[in-house]
Protein backbone atom coordinates (compact mmCIF):
# COMPACT_ATOMS: atom_id res chain seq x y z
CA UNK A 1 0.00 0.00 0.00
CA UNK A 2 2.62 2.32 0.69
CA UNK A 3 4.60 2.11 -2.94
CA UNK A 4 0.94 2.38 -4.34
CA UNK A 5 0.80 5.36 -2.00
CA UNK A 6 4.36 6.73 -3.02
CA UNK A 7 3.93 6.17 -6.71
CA UNK A 8 0.90 7.96 -6.97
CA UNK A 9 2.41 11.12 -5.23
CA UNK A 10 5.52 10.49 -7.68
CA UNK A 11 3.10 10.70 -10.67
CA UNK A 12 1.17 13.54 -9.40
CA UNK A 13 4.53 15.29 -8.76
CA UNK A 14 5.64 14.53 -12.25
CA UNK A 15 2.16 15.85 -13.72
CA UNK A 16 1.97 19.27 -11.77
CA UNK A 17 6.04 20.02 -13.12
CA UNK A 18 4.61 18.84 -16.65
CA UNK A 19 1.79 21.49 -16.90
CA UNK A 20 2.72 24.92 -17.93
CA UNK A 21 3.32 27.82 -15.41
CA UNK A 22 0.27 30.21 -15.16
CA UNK A 23 1.75 34.09 -15.39
CA UNK A 24 0.84 36.76 -13.15
CA UNK A 25 -0.07 38.83 -15.95
CA UNK A 26 -0.53 37.85 -19.79
CA UNK A 27 2.31 38.27 -22.12
CA UNK A 28 0.22 39.84 -24.77
CA UNK A 29 -1.84 42.47 -24.94
CA UNK A 30 -5.11 42.68 -26.64
CA UNK A 31 -5.08 46.93 -27.93
CA UNK A 32 -8.84 47.60 -28.80
CA UNK A 33 -9.12 50.02 -32.04
CA UNK A 34 -11.74 52.10 -33.78
CA UNK A 35 -12.73 50.45 -37.04
CA UNK A 36 -11.38 52.82 -40.90
CA UNK A 37 -15.59 53.14 -41.21
CA UNK A 38 -15.71 54.70 -37.48
CA UNK A 39 -12.81 57.41 -37.92
CA UNK A 40 -14.51 58.31 -40.79
CA UNK A 41 -18.09 58.77 -39.45
CA UNK A 42 -16.47 61.24 -36.84
CA UNK A 43 -14.56 63.46 -39.54
CA UNK A 44 -17.51 63.36 -41.66
CA UNK A 45 -19.68 64.74 -38.65
CA UNK A 46 -16.85 67.28 -37.43
CA UNK A 47 -17.27 68.64 -40.78
CA UNK A 48 -20.92 69.19 -40.78
CA UNK A 49 -20.73 70.47 -37.29
CA UNK A 50 -18.42 73.06 -38.95
CA UNK A 51 -20.44 73.76 -41.74
CA UNK A 52 -23.65 74.47 -39.68
CA UNK A 53 -21.95 77.36 -38.28
CA UNK A 54 -20.48 78.41 -41.67
CA UNK A 55 -16.85 77.17 -41.10
CA UNK A 56 -14.76 75.32 -43.61
CA UNK A 57 -12.12 72.67 -41.35
CA UNK A 58 -10.16 70.18 -41.79
CA UNK A 59 -10.09 67.34 -39.55
CA UNK A 60 -7.88 64.96 -38.32
CA UNK A 61 -8.63 61.22 -36.78
CA UNK A 62 -5.44 59.48 -35.01
CA UNK A 63 -5.13 56.10 -33.34
CA UNK A 64 -4.36 55.80 -29.74
CA UNK A 65 -0.45 55.90 -31.23
CA UNK A 66 -0.75 58.99 -33.02
CA UNK A 67 -1.21 57.30 -36.44
CA UNK A 68 -3.49 59.00 -39.00
CA UNK A 69 -6.62 57.10 -40.07
CA UNK A 70 -8.72 59.37 -41.38
CA UNK A 71 -7.55 63.16 -43.01
CA UNK A 72 -10.10 65.39 -44.61
CA UNK A 73 -9.80 68.96 -45.79
CA UNK A 74 -13.66 70.51 -46.70
CA UNK A 75 -13.51 72.03 -49.77
CA UNK A 76 -12.66 76.08 -49.02
CA UNK A 77 -10.79 75.12 -45.99
CA UNK A 78 -7.54 76.62 -45.94
CA UNK A 79 -4.81 74.43 -46.90
CA UNK A 80 -2.33 74.98 -43.26
CA UNK A 81 -5.39 73.57 -41.39
CA UNK A 82 -4.71 70.14 -42.82
CA UNK A 83 -1.66 69.68 -40.99
CA UNK A 84 -2.65 71.62 -37.55
CA UNK A 85 -5.46 69.27 -37.42
CA UNK A 86 -3.27 66.57 -37.63
CA UNK A 87 -0.87 68.17 -34.72
CA UNK A 88 -4.12 69.03 -32.80
CA UNK A 89 -4.94 65.78 -32.78
CA UNK A 90 -1.66 63.89 -32.54
CA UNK A 91 -0.96 66.34 -29.45
CA UNK A 92 -4.37 65.36 -27.59
CA UNK A 93 -3.94 61.13 -27.91
CA UNK A 94 -0.56 61.36 -26.48
CA UNK A 95 -1.43 63.52 -23.28
CA UNK A 96 -5.11 62.08 -22.91
CA UNK A 97 -6.97 65.51 -22.80
CA UNK A 98 -8.58 67.95 -24.73
CA UNK A 99 -6.25 70.75 -26.48
CA UNK A 100 -7.89 73.63 -24.87
CA UNK A 101 -6.12 71.75 -21.37
CA UNK A 102 -3.53 72.13 -22.76
CA UNK A 103 -2.90 75.49 -23.74
CA UNK A 104 -1.11 76.79 -20.89
CA UNK A 105 1.70 74.47 -21.87
CA UNK A 106 2.77 76.65 -24.94
CA UNK A 107 5.64 78.05 -23.34
CA UNK A 108 6.62 74.62 -21.65
CA UNK A 109 9.88 73.37 -23.46
CA UNK A 110 8.01 70.44 -24.83
CA UNK A 111 6.91 73.36 -27.65
CA UNK A 112 10.75 73.10 -29.19
CA UNK A 113 10.91 69.25 -29.56
CA UNK A 114 9.93 69.68 -32.79
CA UNK A 115 7.82 66.38 -32.24
CA UNK A 116 4.45 67.57 -33.68
CA UNK A 117 2.88 69.36 -31.07
CA UNK A 118 0.21 71.56 -31.06
CA UNK A 119 -0.64 73.13 -27.29
CA UNK A 120 -4.00 74.64 -28.51
CA UNK A 121 -7.91 74.34 -28.16
CA UNK A 122 -9.32 72.37 -31.25
CA UNK A 123 -8.78 68.45 -29.98
CA UNK A 124 -10.40 65.69 -28.24
CA UNK A 125 -9.19 61.79 -27.42
CA UNK A 126 -11.27 59.54 -28.19
CA UNK A 127 -12.24 57.42 -25.25
CA UNK A 128 -15.26 54.83 -24.07
CA UNK A 129 -15.59 52.10 -21.83
CA UNK A 130 -12.34 52.46 -19.88
CA UNK A 131 -9.88 52.65 -23.42
CA UNK A 132 -8.70 54.92 -24.93
CA UNK A 133 -8.73 54.63 -28.87
CA UNK A 134 -7.02 57.70 -30.26
CA UNK A 135 -7.98 61.69 -30.90
CA UNK A 136 -9.55 64.10 -33.29
CA UNK A 137 -8.18 67.16 -34.29
CA UNK A 138 -9.94 70.62 -35.98
CA UNK A 139 -8.72 73.57 -37.55
CA UNK A 140 -10.24 76.27 -39.53
CA UNK A 141 -11.91 77.98 -37.56
CA UNK A 142 -10.98 81.89 -36.32
CA UNK A 143 -11.26 80.43 -32.89
CA UNK A 144 -9.71 77.10 -30.97
CA UNK A 145 -12.78 76.61 -29.18
CA UNK A 146 -14.65 76.15 -32.58
CA UNK A 147 -12.45 74.18 -33.81
CA UNK A 148 -12.39 71.76 -30.72
CA UNK A 149 -16.75 71.97 -30.40
CA UNK A 150 -16.60 69.85 -33.51
CA UNK A 151 -14.07 67.78 -32.78
CA UNK A 152 -16.51 67.30 -29.86
CA UNK A 153 -19.58 66.80 -32.35
CA UNK A 154 -17.89 64.47 -34.35
CA UNK A 155 -16.83 61.89 -31.50
CA UNK A 156 -20.34 62.15 -30.15
CA UNK A 157 -21.56 60.84 -33.04
CA UNK A 158 -20.22 57.80 -32.21
CA UNK A 159 -19.57 58.23 -28.68
CA UNK A 160 -23.12 55.66 -27.29
CA UNK A 161 -21.83 52.93 -29.65
CA UNK A 162 -18.31 53.03 -28.64
CA UNK A 163 -19.45 52.82 -25.03
CA UNK A 164 -21.18 49.74 -25.70
CA UNK A 165 -17.70 48.10 -27.00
Amino acid sequence: MKNIVKTLFVAGLSIAAALPVQAEEPMTANVARITADTANTIAVNAIKACREKGISISVTVVDRNGIVQVQMRDTVAPPVSLGISKKKAYTAVMFNVKGSQLEGRSNSPLTTLGEGLAFMAGSTPIAAGGKLYGAVGVSGAPDGMDDEACAIAGLESVSDDLEMQ
